[in-house]
């Protein structure tokens, strides 16, 4: 079984984690989870005020991150019009880390934990539409988990239909409605998809290709959270572009959005 040093339950551990971050926080309960990705850090600094910042390593389960551009704090935030508590997880761990699922999984397992109902999954990704340039979002709408990993374990049968929330997306089209929506597909990682695969990709019905979220999304709807997803574009996949893929690049249109989409998710949180 895959788990964390002395733990065996991963919920034991994640009730841990609640207990830890409400001691160093000095809040009892929170409401709303963002996960930040590559291109979305900037956002944590406009949505509120800040309550505490934790080195996410000091808290039970919780790792250093092992992907640059990735903040490392566990932050918490009172939102600054709802005057909702969030818990801001700057820290994600990925599947291909080999960590195992439980490890990506305990970050939603966290949250819920603490009270969260709401969560906010954001990420960068590639895109197959042609139609959309670098530094574009997208609502995601469905995802197809390709990993073969799930973080249920045993006979844990769950409903993943509307697993992206349709009121949520809805209330983000009311801060932008230009906003695209699309289907997530991801991929184990590390490398960057193959043009092949990235083909298959778009003939199962995926719109993004990615490494993370899926698994997370499935753990958060297991805990009973209402998940809102959203993708940053950061280059056309391999075989919809012409140029190589590189990490760099995915850092620097992350850069580059950062403002955009900062105000754009802070806006969205503040109506959640």
């Amino acid at each position: 079984m895959e788990n964390s040093p002395g733990i065996d339950n991963p919920f034991a551990l994640a009730q841990q984690a609640a207990d830890a971050l409400r001691e160093r926080s000095g809040v009892e309960k929170y409401d709303i989870a963002l996960v930040l990705g590559s291109g979305w850090g900037e956002s944590a600094d406009l949505i509120g005020t800040t309550l505490s910042e934790v080195p996410a390593a000091e808290i039970p389960g919780f790792h250093a991150p092992a992907v640059a551009g990735h903040n490392a704090s566990l932050r918490t935030i009172r939102v600054e019009e709802t005057g909702k508590i969030a818990l801001v997880l700057g820290s994600r761990t990925h599947y291909y880390e080999g960590r195992g699922t439980r490890a990506v999984a305990h970050g939603m397992r966290t949250a819920a934990a603490a009270g969260a109902t709401q969560v906010v999954l954001t990420n960068g990704c590639g895109g197959l539409n042609p139609s959309w340039a670098p530094g574009q979002v997208v609502l995601i709408r469905d995802h197809i988990n390709l990993t073969g990993a799930t973080p249920l374990e045993g006979a844990t049968f769950v409903d993943l239909t509307d697993l992206y929330s349709t009121r949520l997306r809805t209330l983000a089209h009311t801060v932008d409605q230009t906003l695209p929506e699309g289907v997530y597909v991801q991929f184990p990682g590390p490398q960057y998809e193959t043009p092949a695969e990235v083909k298959m990709a778009g003939v199962i019905g995926g719109d993004l290709v990615g490494m993370s979220t899926t698994l997370e999304a499935i753990a958060a709807r297991e805990a009973g959270m209402e998940i809102l997803g959203l993708s940053l574009m950061t280059n056309l996949a391999a075989g919809i572009g012409t140029e190589p893929l590189s990490h760099k690049e995915v850092i620097e249109i992350g850069q580059a959005a950062a403002p955009r989409i900062a105000k754009l998710l802070a806006q969205i949180v503040n109506r959640m």
